[in-house]
């Protein structure tokens, strides 16, 4: 396995670029202060555009780190960021990581966010060396599953009371696709 850090990634709509401190309000506007976006999230609403604008630029200076994953997804015909992308851990001795993303309401729906999974998922496999890619979700949000499906990841079972979130300890599911299950650009998994 060889870190590379957060490279830009393109895919047909989308950009997926490290974070600069200027993304803070866009942040707060489009996900990060809306409390139904970040229900099932780890850390709180943003109570303002500040507290976005201190992440992102804490986010910009970690993304100097060849071992740090941390993506702005931002549609071309936007601009600016609508979401993050993340690996949130990763175990190098069995090259393995999991990952976390939110996307501004605006955009649920729309396919955007397996999109941006895909492409992290391929740079991920492909260029870092991952040979488990995985990702969890509260059971109560079926739709974040529905992501880490259409993005190419299979279901492996439930963790009973495994996690914890903005609505208190839950029942996660978790999803995961292995080096050896991927296919080749262009076949679609």
């Amino acid at each position: 396995m060889e870190h590379q850090g957060t490279k830009r990634l393109e895919t047909a709509r989308l950009i997926l670029r490290p974070f600069e401190e200027k993304d803070g309000p866009a942040m707060f506007q489009n996900w990060t202060g809306d409390p139904e976006v970040t229900r099932f999230l780890t850390w709180p609403t943003h109570p303002s555009a500040l507290v976005s604008t201190q992440l992102a630029a804490y986010w910009e200076q970690e993304s100097q780190n060849q071992d740090v994953y941390q993506w702005a997804i931002v549609p071309k015909s936007l601009g600016e960021p609508i979401g993050s992308l993340a690996v949130v851990s990763h175990q190098d001795e069995i090259a393995q990581c999991e990952l976390g993303y939110c996307i501004g309401k605006a955009w649920w729906g729309q396919g955007l966010m397996p999109e941006a999974v895909k492409a992290v998922i391929r740079y991920l496999i492909r260029e870092v060396g991952m040979n488990r890619v995985e990702a969890r979700h509260d059971v109560r949000n079926p739709n974040s599953g529905r992501v880490m499906q259409k993005a190419g990841m299979t279901f492996e079972g439930i963790l009973r009371e495994a996690g914890k979130n903005n609505q208190g300890v839950c029942d996660v599911a978790v999803y995961a696709v292995l080096a050896k299950e991927y296919q080749t650009e262009g076949e679609e998994r």
